[in-house]
């Protein structure tokens, strides 16, 4: 399966059986990032996480109360 990254637009193969194909042609909406814009998000975030004005906001989780 031919993909494309959403951030630098460079197009990559990925194995058809995969859990990532599979996740992208069943829900549209997820999309797909290369593993170099991956990692580079990813340490710039940390990098932001250690100076300690970065705060990740994350919708808080209701108990069900079953």
């Amino acid at each position: 399966m031919k993909v494309q990254c959403v951030i630098c637009d460079k197009i990559e193969s990925i194995d058809n059986e995969s859990y990532e194909a599979k996740r992208l042609r069943n829900r549209p909406i997820h999309t797909y990032m290369c593993v170099e814009c991956n990692d580079r998000i990813t340490t710039k975030t940390n990098e932001r996480a250690a100076t300690g004005n970065f705060k990740l906001y994350r919708s808080k989780q209701e108990e069900e109360g079953w």
